[in-house]
């Protein structure tokens, strides 16, 4: 509200100043009262604006009534338009120039609205240079003609010489002189004024025909469409008198574009909390600016901030007040230098006039001397050591003095450079500007490039989630199975090293058995070789028979119980016969 306030104050200054304010206070007040909704209060009215010495005889008695009584009443619910042209109604017969201008009045009525809007935030109002070139600039390039850099350096050169800038007459002035508008026909000057005015005063970001398909009928017809900071508003034509609704815009609807179909080309989609819009463009270059404007709104909308021009109107001023302060702080630093270097100079005058007196005063007892050379030798030759040690002091103080006399001048060499670079930022600072709009450019498509790279990586991050949420299930269900064939590894693998230590120890016993085996078979072979001379008794280990078998001399399983007795037999023949 305060920001709104000051708006309102700056034409209601224009309008109040260009008043006899004795006679036509209570019209102001009323007309006021009218425009800017505020319900009217005849009592205080009356009593305000009685004829007594206590009655407003100055904008001292008037801005409390306005504020308390008005001001402090408004809600914002009024037509901008409306209040600016009643103050533009008031003033403007009074203070418009009567020398033809190649802008009508309509025209410069838009030109005195954006001077309030350009102007400083202090009375009497003015434009600085720095907005005038802003504005110049806006209207140059709504004209589609080139800048004329050089021209207007000369121009701010002139009027920086007689003033701080130029009032709201004197802008008109200029502008409907054709000064910065060479060659182009007033429809043309005309059409750049009120670009420039829906721009800056009506916050008119974007504007044109273009097709709506209908919620019910689902048929296509032909809109104007507005684009301001937190709305878009259609129309069946420019002229604004027929409306046809609003498409209400916050930090939650979207814009999109859509493939052709139904024979229509160019589509988009606007996406609100409760409704969406199908736009068709009328080509595919006027479809991505409005793509790209709706987006870059409603951007704007999330993050809170004001419309760009609103934006970049508050960081030049703030730039200006900036610059301003160093400038003044570098005058006080100057100032503070040259009252010192003052001070110096008086310092070593004072010094100077003492070693004059002190030289006059040296040729008095000089002089003395000769007068009493004879008399007064010694004394005279302490004092002359004493005039000596005086003399080398004073002379050391002379010398201190100028060095620090050096000093300061040499510090006042180094502010003199750095205004030097001061000037030089300040050219600078200019062709920052002249880089401002093309900049701008490079920002909006940039953005444009933004938005679709950001509408495709959030599909791409929106398919990542679902595979990342599917592999980290099977990724999961891997690491259980993992878990148990480790569990199942290491038992195995401790189940190995115990079948190896088994395994050892079975051929540790194998190496045992076998040379068992090796000695017992040297000693039966030995055997063998004693038996074969014993009737034939021995033979060879073979598979036996599955009955008993009997134990003899020689060993388990050596003869069965048949060969036994078939052996008996033949030992008893034997021994029979040799009887």
């Amino acid at each position: 509200m305060v920001g709104l306030k000051e708006e309102l104050l700056k034409s209601i200054w224009h309008a109040f100043t260009a008043l006899d304010l004795d006679r036509s206070g209570k019209v102001l007040s009323h007309n006021l009262c009218t425009v800017l909704n505020v319900p009217h209060d005849p009592v205080a009215l009356e009593e305000h604006f009685r004829d007594d010495d206590e009655g407003p005889v100055s904008n001292q008695g008037y801005m409390p009534y306005l504020n308390k009584f008005i001001l402090e009443k408004v809600q914002g619910n009024f037509d901008k338009v409306e209040f600016n042209r009643m103050c533009w109604t008031l003033c403007a017969k009074k203070n418009l120039s009567k020398s033809p201008l190649l802008i009508s009045d309509e025209d410069a009525f838009k030109v005195w609205v954006i001077f309030n809007f350009l102007s400083e935030d202090k009375y009497p109002l003015i434009i600085v240079p720095e907005e005038i070139e802003y504005l110049l600039k806006k209207l140059t390039e709504a004209m589609g003609a080139g800048w004329q850099q050089e021209q207007f350096d000369h121009y701010k050169i002139a009027l920086n010489t007689s003033r701080e800038g130029l009032s709201a007459w004197e802008l008109i002035d200029l502008i409907g002189s054709g000064q910065f508008s060479k060659g182009m026909d007033q429809q043309t000057v005309s059409m750049a004024i009120n670009e420039v005015f829906n721009e800056l005063i009506l916050d008119v970001l974007k504007q044109g025909y273009m097709l709506k398909k209908g919620h019910k009928r689902k048929n296509w017809t032909e809109r104007w469409f507005v684009l301001k900071p937190n709305i878009i508003s259609y129309y069946v034509s420019e002229d604004l008198k027929d409306k046809k609704g609003d498409i209400i815009l916050d930090g939650n609807c979207c814009v999109e574009a859509l493939p052709d179909k139904d024979g229509k080309k160019c589509l988009f989609l606007i996406k609100c909390l409760d409704k969406s819009f199908e736009i068709s463009a009328s080509d595919k270059k006027k479809k991505q600016e409005w793509i790209q404007a709706i987006q870059i709104t409603v951007n704007l909308l999330r993050a809170g901030s004001p419309p760009p021009h609103k934006e970049a109107r508050q960081k030049r001023k703030e730039l200006r007040q900036k610059l301003l302060a160093e400038q003044e702080e570098l005058e006080r630093q100057m100032k503070e230098l040259q009252t010192a270097n003052e001070n110096k100079q008086k310092e070593l005058e004072t010094v100077r006039k003492q070693l004059e007196a002190a030289a006059a005063r040296a040729a008095e007892e000089e002089k003395k001397r000769l007068q009493t050379q004879v008399e007064l030798q010694d004394r005279f030759s302490l004092e002359l050591e004493r005039e000596k040690m005086v003399r080398q002091k004073m002379e050391e103080q002379v010398a201190q003095k100028s060095s620090e006399l050096e000093q300061y001048l040499q510090r006042v060499r180094e502010l003199e450079e750095m205004y030097k670079q001061l000037q030089e930022a300040l050219e600078d600072e200019k062709q920052a500007r002249q880089d401002e709009e093309t900049v701008r450019k490079l920002q909006a498509r940039l953005l444009e490039e933004e938005s679709a790279k950001r509408a495709e990586l959030e599909k791409w991050h929106l398919q990542q989630q679902q595979t990342i949420q599917m592999t980290e299930a099977e990724k999961q269900e891997l690491e259980n199975q993992r878990m148990i064939k480790e569990r199942a590894l290491q038992v195995a693998m401790q189940q190995l090293e115990q079948l190896e230590l088994e395994r050892k120890e079975a051929l540790e016993q194998y190496e045992e058995v076998k040379k068992k085996l090796e000695t017992a078979a040297n000693n039966t072979k030995s055997w063998k070789d004693k038996v074969a001379h014993h009737e034939g008794l021995i033979r060879l280990i073979e598979p036996g028979s599955k009955n008993p078998h009997l134990i003899t001399n020689w060993g388990p399983a050596a003869f069965t119980e048949a060969e036994l007795e078939q052996r008996q037999k033949s030992w008893k023949g034997k021994k029979a016969t040799s009887e």
